[in-house]
């Protein structure tokens, strides 16, 4: 290990085995700080090899746990301030490994001290600080076990932390039996309820007398006092009253404890609120196995309270089951879903979006970088992989390990159970099944943008119409959102909570092939999708209103959940915004570069690396109106706004001067912003006013009236045409030239006509000339083009 001529991948195998060593055996442990391994692992650092730092900060993290002396000997090393530097590696498994050695570091204190509360709470505060909206599940999975040993560091200032939640979340925290059947820990999804009633109680006719806690909300349902219907525990991240500030129902308030009342806030040191409301925040996180490892964290706090006041009172109170807990059917310890990771990766259903991304470019085709997976995948079946992470029970021994626990150690060992030493691996095998798959793609991705050109050509000669009715398709619940895939006619189609895939096959017309819900909470909605990776294995994106966002694979077969992270945690929800418009989440995908650009209702633009899962940058919008559309193309961002304006930001440039450009000629909201070739860019707003622009430019290049204000609008990212839904009840088609109409699709046309009802969604495909329209009736249209 201290030999500077060996390899970095020598030097792994030889830290791999030192931490095998010393994991779990003290006399191992006791060796190793004799021979000052920490002093060796710590200098070693400074290497570039990922997989080598990782284990680095494995090794150092097994050495030190549960061992005083070696804690005492990391102190005098510095050891935390070296791994706080591994907290922002490009590589999701270093970050990782680093938050499992800090959190070991913590966990190994027995005696406690000023000097080691101080240097633990600090650790923790910076944990939370840099990595809660970390975008690897697998660092937020390995920060819910951290925050766990903190807890069990300082049980009794949590416990009464808890002990002030309850008795502001229930009013009245009266243990006793007669209120034991219904007393229960309100979960992260009803934090914020409180304040909703005390702005409402006008409105709802709530009682005075009311505390207006969750409690007492199902009972005034059960009386009929509240025209909603009575729900158990509700998927409410925050709650907003009609004319408060629109920024206290975000899961950024919940993190920093901004919805409790002064009851809660004024009494407890900052570092404990902002631990129970880091856990809070990922106890609602996007993936499942984080927020049931959370929300375990918080149920343990709650019942140990409880279990104090029984002791202290002698009262026989017991904590109720939740509503979640009562209606779950899947036990809290099934295996969670993996992320990606050097070298081998779990299989298909566990393998999440950088994974794919850092298998190498291999794949790309006309400059874009695509997503692969692993070759070696299909032949090893997924019982051979550990899950990345189980929920043990939670039990009150003593004798052993108690808790939330990850298998973060045995899966990350797994990489040394592969080849390692391969010969040729740069090496395509022509003859594979996976090459000529790709080929296949590749064949038919060269056909459509043929077909592309020679309809936009059409298009512009004047020699065809779009209004050949492809297929009409009922679905269960009112669209709200839709995105076609690039390369085929399939239309994703998302309604509140849920995706359909509207695609041909097995039959001639359109139909619904795949459904699935989007996992996010009741308060929220799907407002956003988008396509990446569409020239070879697609993902789909969906991003809800409350900032969270989801990746998707094998939508046309069996949709699983690539993996999900929260991308703008200050987001209000469209149905808590009150007054104030709100689009949603919207999002932006650039390939080339592998950015997800997601904006909202919220005062930054953020940039996320999805090849290291980690948040690029904030651009500040400088505008108290919300963004509603969002376009990238060639280090170019343009977003458009609720007043009209239309700003240009060089995202390589540094964040406070990333702007270049702001085009304030729309007086009303912006509906579809498109950037097309040769630097224009085409925007619509609701007065029916299309406007042409050139990015060097201050003024606008031309300037297209519908004469009809426009309820839904869309302009197609290559040909020269945008369709508008106007207040005459009719899609109408115009052209980019002249702004002349080149024909209509009109409601109900005739008796064997368009079956075409209210729509409030239009999209273009992105390279044919293909529409579609949704409508308020739960009605999908879409349209061909056809030539003369």
């Amino acid at each position: 290990l201290q030999d500077p001529a060996m390899l970095p991948q020598v030097k792994t195998w030889a830290v791999f085995v030192l931490s095998s060593v010393v994991q779990g055996y003290k006399q191992g442990q006791d060796e190793a700080v004799a021979g000052n391994l920490i002093s060796i692992c710590l200098n070693e650092m400074d290497e570039a090899d990922p997989v080598f730092k990782q284990w680095l900060a494995i090794c150092l993290g097994t050495l030190w746990d549960k061992h005083e002396e070696a804690r005492g000997r990391a102190t005098r090393c510095n050891a935390p301030e070296s791994l706080e530097t591994l907290l922002l590696d490009q590589t999701p498994e270093v970050r990782a490994a680093a938050v499992y050695a800090l959190g070991t570091f913590i966990n190994s204190c027995s005696e406690r001290t000023e000097h080691a509360n101080t240097l633990d709470q600090n650790i923790a505060t910076r944990l939370l600080q840099k990595m809660l909206e970390d975008g690897s599940p697998l660092v937020r999975k390995e920060l819910v076990v951290t925050m766990q040993y903190v807890v069990n560091s300082f049980p009794n200032n949590f416990m009464n932390l808890m002990r002030a939640i309850a008795d502001e979340d229930d009013g009245t925290f009266l243990l006793s039996s007669s209120s034991a059947s219904t007393l229960g820990r309100v979960s992260s999804e009803d934090k914020l309820s409180r304040q909703v009633l005390q702005q409402r109680r006008s409105v709802v006719g709530i009682p005075q007398s009311m505390t207006g806690s969750v409690t007492e909300l199902n009972r005034m349902g059960d009386l009929g006092i509240l025209t909603t219907p009575k729900r158990g525990r509700k998927s409410v991240i925050g709650l907003a009253g009609v004319g408060t500030q629109h920024h206290v129902a975000s899961l950024a308030s919940l993190a920093s404890m901004a919805c409790y009342g002064p009851g809660v806030t004024a009494k407890f040191k900052p570092f404990y609120l902002k631990v129970v409301g880091g856990l809070m925040v990922l106890e609602r996180d996007p993936d499942k196995e984080v927020g049931t490892m959370a929300r375990q964290v918080l149920d343990t706090i709650y019942n140990k309270m409880v279990a104090a006041e029984r002791e202290r009172k002698g009262s026989g109170v017991f904590r109720s089951l939740s509503q979640a807990e009562l209606h779950s059917v899947s036990a809290p310890g099934s295996p969670a879903k993996a992320s990606f990771m050097l070298g081998d990766s779990p299989p298909g259903h566990n393998t999440t979006l950088p994974a794919s991304f850092r298998q190498g470019l291999a794949g790309s085709v006309g400059g874009q970088h695509s997503l692969t997976l692993p070759s070696d995948l299909a032949s090893k079946p997924a019982q051979a992989w550990l899950g990345r992470s189980t929920v043990s029970d939670i039990s009150e021994d003593g004798g052993q390990e108690t808790g939330v626990q990850t298998n973060f150690l045995a899966w990350s060992a797994k990489h040394f159970s592969s080849r390692l030493m391969k010969l040729g691996e740069d090496m395509v095998d022509l003859e594979s099944e996976e090459y000529w798959a790709r080929q296949w793609l590749y064949d038919r991705n060269e056909k459509v943008k043929k077909r592309a050109t020679a309809e936009r050509k059409s298009v512009e000669q004047g020699s065809g119409r779009l209004d050949d009715q492809l297929g009409v398709v009922k679905i269960p619940q009112p669209p709200s959102v839709l995105a076609y895939e690039p390369y085929t006619s399939s239309l994703a189609v998302a309604t509140r909570d849920s995706i359909l895939l509207v695609g041909n096959k097995p039959g001639p017309s359109p139909q619904v092939t795949t459904s699935w819900g989007n996992g996010n909470s009741r308060v929220s909605q799907i407002t956003s999708l988008q396509f990446c990776n569409s020239h070879e294995r697609g993902l789909l994106v969906a991003g809800s209103d409350d900032g969270c966002v989801r990746v998707w694979r094998g939508w046309d077969e069996s949709p699983h959940l690539v993996t999900g992270w929260t991308l703008l945690p200050e987001m209000v929800p469209q149905s808590l915004a009150g007054s104030r418009v709100s689009y949603g989440l919207q999002l932006a995908w650039s390939q080339p570069d592998q950015l997800l650009v997601g904006a909202g209702d919220a005062k930054n633009i953020r940039l996320w690396d999805c090849s290291a899962e980690v948040r690029l940058c904030d651009l500040p919008i400088q505008s108290d109106s919300c963004v509603t559309c969002l376009h990238m193309d060639k280090g170019v961002l343009a977003a458009s706004f609720g007043d009209g304006q239309i700003k240009l930001f060089d995202y390589r440039a540094p964040p406070a001067s990333a702007r270049i450009m702001a085009f304030r000629e729309h007086k009303q909201l912006v509906l579809s912003l498109k950037m097309q070739e040769g630097g224009k860019i085409v925007s619509g707003c609701t007065e029916g006013v299309v406007k042409v622009w050139d990015i060097r430019r201050q003024s606008s290049l031309t300037t297209l009236e519908t004469n009809q204000p426009a309820v839904s609008l869309d302009i197609h990212q290559s040909a020269p045409v945008f369709a508008a839904w106007t207040s005459t009840q009719q899609i109408s088609l115009h052209s980019l030239h002249e702004g002349k109409v080149l024909n209509q699709i009109r409601y109900h046309e005739g008796l064997l006509g368009n079956r075409l009802g209210p729509v409030n969604c239009l999209k273009f495909h992105p390279s044919l000339i293909q529409l579609a329209a949704a409508s308020t009736d739960s009605h999908v249209s879409m349209f061909g083009y056809r030539r003369y």
